[in-house]
């Protein structure tokens, strides 16, 4: 397979100072070392100052549909999924119709995964397909030095190759699918 797949990185903090940039650049530098990636940064934050909702410049939805597949780098917060991305899957539809979506996660001793679980249900009901294989980090600021680096990266590394195969396998089948025939809710 060598056709290049446009991959949306959805941010899924928007918080100051979140831990979310390190997260997120480490897994841009990842999906980029692999090789036949497009990143298109998606990132709730770029909602206008003072609003309740995500920004709605074109820019940042023609990105969305542009994707091939996406991949969420969410935290956990109190058990659950912040609320800034759950406002941006819900301004959304179409956008996400038979597309795959990947988790990379964080957090405290669960490591995001009780966030990802939540998720893949949202997902579903928008007709999206999740990914079984996921990166997860728990305990996270101990793992990144102060540069952002990954102080032990091979488990990490591992998880991310065997995850984005899988990526790139349904969205290549779903693209040539949706390309033969369009997805509907008919």
């Amino acid at each position: 397979m060598t056709d290049t797949i446009h991959i949306g990185l959805i941010y899924g903090s928007t918080r100051k100072g979140r831990f979310c940039d390190t997260v997120a650049r480490w897994a841009v530098d990842e999906i980029r070392a692999q090789g036949h990636y497009i990143v298109h940064i998606i990132d709730p934050a770029e909602s206008s100052p003072g609003s309740d909702e995500p920004s709605k410049s074109p820019t940042l939805w023609e990105r969305m549909a542009q994707c091939d597949a996406f991949v969420v780098v969410t935290p956990e917060y109190n058990h659950g999924y912040p609320a800034a991305l759950k406002m941006l899957i819900d301004s959304v539809g179409p956008e996400w119709h038979a597309k795959p979506v990947a988790f990379v996660s964080y957090g405290g001793i669960s490591g995001g995964l009780r966030a990802v679980e939540q998720l893949r249900l949202v997902f579903a009901e928008l007709h999206a397909v999740t990914i079984r294989d996921s990166v997860s980090f728990a305990s996270a600021w101990e793992l990144f030095d102060a540069t952002g680096k990954l102080k032990q990266p091979e488990r990490a590394q591992r998880s991310m190759a065997t995850m984005l195969g899988r990526l790139r396998w349904w969205a290549v089948a779903l693209r040539d699918a949706r390309a033969a025939v369009p997805y509907t809710n008919a």
